[in-house]
């Protein structure tokens, strides 16, 4: 892709140089596909088509300008039902049990084998059982809060804009702003390249503005609605901050409002910025002037420039030189009203030495209908910064047979500007119905560092196309990418992964790690990634698994008075726990609880 060998054109290269067909030049690219470490492990095949080491060049990889395009030369599939590994039959019953008995040091007759086999068969028999009991958990946030709220009228329109701008007092450059957006958001086509599958939305049948009713803007806790503050306490989010044991600042957001932030005076002692993008448009023009849409441009995509005519609240956050955030910084965002979408704005900038961790959160009632969000953040880091930002994605994915849930479009992206920056993107995504998200990092300053842990959970009807790009254009500039995909039901997990590294990149390494796990024996699991390589001297390294729980692990573990649950959990963990070990403590225990709400009941 040839914007990619300027740096002035960064934002290019992360998202409309994809319609660009590129060739790779003398690189040392290693892919290994790791088979046979499960019993019933399926392989991914057609992985080996990015050949071995230095085989990569001249082969042309496409993908297309918002994301990705569908390419199934470069595709790795697997899919659990009815399908074998190609080396090796599935053991039987009895096959199973001698070779369980045999683990353990024992030797048995033919008898006495037999009534091991007949006792693995009953105890297998009621797996299937036993995980569809541990799938399906209530949502426990699928709730609403009985307010009163404010909404504008159905549909999108050139006076839909102009009137969330007059609900949010702003100042006429950012109508203006929104308005280019939304004339460019006209000309664009919804992306249907995704493996996603659903009906097309009616974008005039959506509210674009919700807020609960109110007196007048609050000044303190105290004013805000109790009813809130009960809705947020009852998600585990005190907004009291007496009753905040952590040290952590949260900004809450219900439907299209900012409705209380914590910490503020204690953050703007370190001079540290922290309130809503609202505020931070009135407040702090010149700051956003400057740094709103130099990662992801209004025209960067369909769902960008929705959200950029559209975004109602979110988050601004603003380090100051050589400056460590004293607390960690944390959003939840909360749909509450049918019938509305939620268009968040996150911006965050790290000013040179600075560093800061933020976490986000979110939950939505449980409709049985399809509600809109897409949102849009922001991550600049300035030289030797750095920026962690973690997400536990816990949108309604719809009931067993796919009714309701949210369709989940989002745009996230990091730019390291200056030398030495670092842009860490931790998340789980556990909930919503459709999920399309590929938080990306841009690595324009020379030694700079990007990294990727991800961890996606499917189940019934979900679906999600996620994954991640990362653009390397300084020089002697790395890059990790660990994606774990867990399916179950009958759902699909896609990861996609775009690796591209410029002319200009000289020294660049890359280790990507996708793995996924089948739960049952419905659940798909694909992974297509992407390698585009223009300079000799990059090392570009991919290895995928895909694995499933199987019968004769299960019944290890219950051998050893181990229930199938907690069985399900510790092999769970431990294939996530790369990415585990990433998120901040404060997530670690929502993170196993909602683990395994999602996961009870699924084996197969």
């Amino acid at each position: 892709m040839e914007a990619v060998a300027s740096p002035a054109l960064h934002t290019q290269a992360a998202a409309a140089g994809f319609g660009q067909r590129t060739h790779g030049t003398h690189v040392q690219t290693q892919v290994r596909t790791q088979a046979a470490l499960l019993p019933r492990q399926q392989r991914h095949p057609k992985l080996h088509s990015f050949g071995s080491a230095k085989s990569i060049a001249g082969q042309k990889v496409c993908a297309e300008s918002e994301g990705f395009r569908r390419d199934r030369k470069g595709r790795g599939h697997a899919r659990a039902a009815g399908t074998q590994s190609p080396t090796r039959e599935r053991p039987s019953v009895k096959e199973a049990a001698e070779k369980i008995v045999g683990g353990l040091g024992g030797g048995l007759d033919e008898v006495k084998l037999d009534e091991v086999a007949g006792q693995v068969a009953k105890e297998t028999g009621s797996e299937k059982a036993q995980i569809s009991e541990f799938l399906k958990r209530e949502y426990k946030a699928g709730f609403v809060t009985d307010i009163q709220s404010e909404r504008i009228p159905r549909g999108l329109s050139e006076e839909t804009v102009r009137t969330i701008s007059a609900k949010k007092n702003e100042p006429q450059w950012m109508l203006d702003y929104r308005l280019r957006a939304y004339r460019q958001w006209l000309k664009m086509e919804e992306p249907r390249w995704s493996d996603n599958k659903y009906p097309r939305i009616d974008y005039q049948d959506i509210v674009y503005y919700s807020e609960p009713k109110k007196k007048d803007v609050k000044a303190s806790l105290d004013e805000v609605d109790p009813d809130l503050l009960a809705t947020f306490e009852k998600l585990g989010i005190p907004l009291s901050e007496q009753k905040r044991l952590s040290n952590v600042a949260v900004d809450a957001v219900f439907d299209s409002v900012s409705i209380a932030t914590t910490f503020r005076k204690e953050l703007a002692q370190a001079g540290v910025i922290f309130c809503s993008i609202s505020e931070a448009v009135r407040e702090y023009p010149d700051l956003i002037k400057e740094y709103l849409g130099s990662v992801v441009p209004p025209g960067d995509n369909f769902f960008a420039a929705l959200n950029a005519a559209v975004f109602s609240d979110g988050s601004f956050c603003y380090i100051p030189k050589n400056v460590e955030c004293p607390m960690e910084l944390s959003t939840y965002f909360r749909i509450n009203d049918s019938d509305t979408g939620q268009f968040e704005r996150t911006l965050i900038v790290a000013e040179e030495g600075s560093k800061v961790s933020y976490l986000e959160g979110c939950t939505a009632p449980s409709f049985d209908t399809n509600q809109l969000h897409a949102a849009v953040v922001e991550l600049y880091a300035h030289k030797n910064s750095e920026i962690k930002y973690s997400t536990v994605q816990n949108w309604y994915a719809g009931d067993e047979e796919g009714v309701g849930g949210i369709f989940n479009f989002v745009t996230k992206r990091g730019l390291c500007e200056g030398k030495n920056a670092k842009i860490s993107w931790t998340q789980v995504e556990t909930g919503s119905a459709i999920t399309w998200k590929y938080p990306s990092v841009v690595l324009k300053g020379d030694n700079s560092i990007g990294e990727f842990y991800s961890v996606a959970l499917t189940n019934n009807r979900q679906q999600a196309d996620t994954g991640t790009k990362m653009i390397h254009v300084g020089k002697n500039t790395r890059s990790r990418i660990v994606s774990k995909g867990i399916s179950a039901g009958n759902s699909v997990n896609c990861y996609r992964g775009l690796v591209q590294v410029a002319p200009t990149a000289h020294g660049a390494r890359n280790h990507s790690q996708c793995d996924s796990m089948l739960i049952g024996d419905q659940a798909g699991a694909n992974t297509y990634p992407y390698i585009q390589v223009k300079d000799p001297t990059a090392r570009v390294e991919h290895e995928a698994s895909t694995s499933k729980i199987g019968e004769d692990q299960l019944f290890y573990f219950q051998q050893r008075g181990i229930e199938a649950e907690k069985a399900v959990g510790m092999i769970i963990s431990g294939f996530c726990r790369d990415v585990f070990n990433e998120l901040p403590l404060e997530f670690a225990a929502e993170v196993n609880q909602l683990m395994s709400l999602k996961l009870e009941g699924s084996v197969g």
